[in-house]
């Protein structure tokens, strides 16, 4: 599939990496969590190859999904050993520019595309049953960016979404994103409920810079990685701010793990491009308690099978077993964690409620 928007979407993406520094997490005395990297998991067929693994998720099977970028958007499906099995939505018309990729407990696959500004469910077959956004048809040419101020956010136009998030009753939560920066509530058929942000980055409690990821707990709480602010901030279903998290650097990225004791996971990835002494305090993932407490970290920003360059995603279906998705070494990992040891890091910040 040819991708007309690449080049520009490239160059924006490169010059929107420039505003976000690296920041240390300002946690202290986190227990460390070993882990093991699994070698040559995931076994592609001779001639295909990751380009940037943008996505990835598992689901009730155990298989695999990684969303990556490159010449073209391409969503595979691996088993639970790693074995190529298929490739899901080859040539669809929302695939332009992969962001994030999750599976719901039907195990519906949903794909959010910021090329095109959707955010697209298949069913477990592949076949599309959903589509929320709308692609901007390429007849009318590259859009104009609108002169400032921008536009008021739109009920059901997305301004280059990153992720989404479902709660127990089947309610539609999407982080928008690059453009927008907002979170917005659908219902289960996708109708407009609600948000919180707009369509300006701003810093103050519930405000948003650059949404990049969402999760939501049983409870129906919504988390939210609020990239550009160094922060993870916390609200209820209503989307009404609950709490926020800002001692964990860049969350880049978040993950709740299912059951009955549900795990919070956060990337402090370090940033595209590897900035002078970003990796000497990025590149770590935070295991914690959905209160805000910190478990333990793990990992670190490297080349090498083991460490992490700019993790962008991960799976935590298992939070003994977690799946990252890397963007600068066009790879996807599959990591073994051990029990932490040590002291676990109350929470020290929190919103009033």
């Amino acid at each position: 599939m040819t991708r007309c928007l690449t080049s520009t979407i490239l160059a924006v993406l490169l010059g929107a990496g420039s505003a976000f520094a690296q920041a240390k997490a300002t946690a202290q005395n986190v227990p460390e969590i070993q882990y093991e990297s699994v070698p040559n998991f995931f076994k592609l067929p001779a001639g295909l190859y990751f380009g940037e693994a943008i996505g990835i998720a598992t689901n009730s099977k155990g298989h695999v999904f990684v969303y990556t970028r490159s010449a073209n958007t391409r969503l595979f499906e691996f088993d639970q050993n790693g074995v190529y099995v298929r490739e899901v939505g080859e040539g669809a018309y929302n695939f332009e520019f992969a962001h994030s990729v999750r599976v719901d407990k039907d195990d519906n696959i949903w794909v959010v595309d910021e090329g095109t500004n959707t955010v697209t469910r298949f069913n477990p077959e592949g076949h599309i049953t959903m589509v929320l956004g709308r692609r901007p048809p390429a007849v009318q040419g590259m859009p104009a960016a609108p002169p400032p101020p921008p536009p008021p956010a739109a009920k059901y136009t997305f301004g280059r979404p990153t992720d989404v998030a479902w709660d127990p009753q089947g309610n539609i939560f999407v982080s928008d994103g690059y453009v927008n920066h907002r979170v917005v509530k659908f219902d289960k058929n996708g109708r407009f409920v609600k948000m919180v942000g707009s369509e300006r980055a701003g810093g103050e409690p519930s405000q948003f810079s650059t949404p990049h990821g969402i999760a939501v707990d049983l409870n129906g709480n919504v988390y939210v990685a609020d990239r550009g602010n160094n922060r993870m901030q916390v609200f209820d279903n209503n989307l009404v701010l609950r709490n926020i998290y800002d001692n964990i650097g860049v969350s880049w990225t978040v993950c709740i793990s299912p059951g009955p004791h549900q795990y919070l996971f956060t990337s402090n990835s370090n940033p595209n491009g590897n900035t002078p002494g970003s990796w000497d305090i990025t590149g770590e993932i935070y295991k914690m308690e959905l209160d805000g407490t910190i478990i333990g970290k793990f990992g670190h920003a490297s080349k090498q099978l083991g460490g992490f360059q700019v993790v962008h995603m991960m799976d935590c279906r298992n939070p003994d077993q977690i799946f990252v998705a890397e963007i600068e070494s066009w790879r996807a990992q599959k990591l073994l964690l051990k029990p932490a040891t040590g002291t676990p890091v109350r929470p020290t910040t929190t919103a009033a409620r």
